[in-house]
């Protein structure tokens, strides 16, 4: 699967180098669904929950209303994942809450799924440097994803793992590493950071791994007539 990116910020669809420098900003909510309507699922992003700074809880209801979605940021607790589901969301993705400063949060993933289901629930697993950072991708936690991954599925149905060293670069991805993952668990994984090209995207389709694209779609890298060729 092909899974198109919404990342909202201060009210507007926008793209992020590194998760912090604004590239450009995209067009209207209501185009980029239209845009994506050959796609089963679009990936949403609230960018000022994910940085604690407000919500864009109208836009995730608007969008979750028109299109099937899995959306996150700021789910730090039980209640904001009860709150997209409300707003429509069909999966979750919970990140930097799922991780302490020394492992595993269980305590919060099993009210999690417990509330909420595990068939909703996706855990972000952000890798730079080879080490899960957290925390808006601003502090590196002792270990790495082939290394939770298997201690996490009890909690989720799948896996959002972003390559954190080239997201938004245009540079490519690290195949290897999804090759890693995927051998690591049978749970649906959804790669993300740096696929640029038609063959990143082959290639990772090839491994059943799923490809959520943010920059290279925006830009005109990659043609939506070419993505949904392969679906």
């Amino acid at each position: 699967m092909i899974v198109p990116c919404i990342d909202l910020m201060d009210g507007k669809v926008v793209q992020l180098i590194q998760g912090r420098e604004k590239a450009l900003e995209g067009a209207s909510p209501d185009e980029m669904i239209a845009k994506f309507a050959a796609f089963p699922e679009i990936q949403v992003i609230d960018l000022d929950a994910a940085l604690g700074r407000g919500s864009n809880d109208g836009l995730v209801r608007h969008i979750a209303s028109r299109a099937a979605t899995r959306v996150g940021g700021g789910v730090r607790g039980m209640e904001r994942a009860q709150a997209l589901v409300a707003q429509g969301a069909r999966k979750v993705i919970v990140g930097t809450s799922a991780f302490t400063g020394t492992g595993i949060n269980e305590p919060l993933l099993t009210e999690l799924r417990d509330t909420v289901g595990r068939e909703r629930l996706v855990i972000a697993l952000d890798s730079k440097a080879g080490r899960i950072v957290i925390r808006g991708w601003q502090e590196a936690t002792d270990f790495t994803a082939e290394q939770v991954l298997h201690s996490l599925e009890p909690y989720c149905s799948g896996f959002l793992c972003t390559y954190v060293d080239k997201e938004g670069m245009m540079q490519g991805t690290d195949l290897d590493w999804f090759r890693r993952l995927r051998a690591a668990t049978g749970l649906e994984i959804t790669a993300a950071g740096g696929i640029t090209t038609l063959e990143d995207v082959k290639a990772l389709l090839a491994i059943n791994v799923r490809a959520a694209l943010g920059m290279a779609i925006y830009t005109g890298r990659l043609s939506l007539a070419d993505l949904a060729a392969l679906l």
